[in-house]
């Protein structure tokens, strides 16, 4: 209880005008503000910008620092690969609060007056760290716009969620400069890689009593189609979602797209699908057409332009300029 109280104290300025900045003195909420935002189902007005916040999952993160906002942040967690090599230098000088997710008593030690999620398990109300503690805490939180959105997820979504956060920060320009940079990597890819007949693709995460894919909702459905493939299962309408084997035989997909991540490697993933009879006579098993995608590009974050880059590459080898 004297945690929660000191950590209100300190970061209550979110939703008051007397906060005191990290150099002791008031200040002034700024033009435009306050902002109001309407996430996952959950209204958060903020008085100002935050100036203290945690990101969990590697694409919050990478968010982040694509708009600039390392001098906000006082913690990070749960990479699913290397930061992206122009963010590293920052990254490197914040706090790692834990290798997955911090707890709840971790978080309020650093007194953050913003939670940034990438998946709903980053606010696991089993584990202590529900939304609706942590605003009671006073602290406001913010979950990807891929976990909340009625319907399927795509560039424009991902251009939404940067848009957003830069207005929760007051940082609007620079999400208009990284959103033409990212349209830019885009077209490009599209570009090099001209007109071509789809091929039809199967996104293999993992499972082996059953195989657990992306559907027709998720970003990585949106990466496979720009790529100039067409994900076999999207007529699934969700963002992941499990098939049996059987199903992925009848579909006879041309690609098989691993996602890369975890303690399980490609290879071992690669292996397990080569060796499963049923599968033996797919194309793609048959003709090893594999490519790769690590899972960090495969989400709502600004990686999906250059994923559709990687994965044309990878899909038309021969088309590709």
């Amino acid at each position: 209880m004297l945690a929660a109280l000191t950590l209100t104290a300190l970061i209550a300025g979110c939703g008051t005008t007397g906060t005191r900045t990290d150099t002791g003195g008031p200040q002034e909420a700024p033009s435009g503000f306050p902002v109001t935002v309407t996430n996952c189902g959950e209204t958060t007005t903020y008085q100002r910008p935050p100036r203290r916040a945690v990101t969990m999952n590697q694409h919050t993160t990478e968010i982040m620092l694509a708009l600039g906002l390392a001098d906000r942040m006082v913690g990070t967690a749960y990479l699913d690969d290397r930061i992206l090599p122009e963010y590293r230098d920052e990254y490197r000088r914040i706090p790692v609060l834990a290798e997955r997710y911090p707890s709840y008593e971790v978080l309020l030690k650093e007194a953050p007056d913003f939670v940034y999620g990438g998946y709903t398990s980053a606010f696991s109300q089993q584990e202590g760290r529900s939304r609706q503690r942590l605003r009671e805490a006073g602290i406001r939180t913010h979950l990807n716009i891929a976990n909340c959105t009625d319907g399927r997820v795509g560039m424009s979504e991902v251009h939404e969620e940067i848009r957003t956060i830069a207005k929760i920060f007051d940082v609007p320009e620079r999400a208009a400069e990284l959103i033409d940079r990212m349209n830019a990597t885009r077209s490009k890819a599209e570009t090099e890689r001209g007109d071509v007949e789809p091929v039809s693709v199967f996104v293999y995460d993992s499972g082996t009593k059953s195989a657990y894919t992306t559907g027709g909702d998720g970003i990585t459905n949106a990466i496979v189609r720009m790529s100039g493939g067409h994900n076999v299962f999207a007529d699934q309408r969700e963002g992941f979602v499990d098939v049996s084997w059987e199903q992925v035989l009848q579909r006879r997909p041309e690609w098989i797209v691993i996602l890369d991540y975890g303690s399980t490697t490609v290879e071992q993933k690669k292996s397990a699908l080569l060796n499963k009879p049923a599968l033996a006579d797919i194309p793609a098993v048959k003709h090893q057409r594999f490519a790769v995608l690590p899972l960090s590009s495969a989400v709502a974050g600004v990686r999906a332009p250059r994923a559709v880059a990687e994965l044309s590459e990878q899909l038309h080898p021969g088309q590709y300029r």
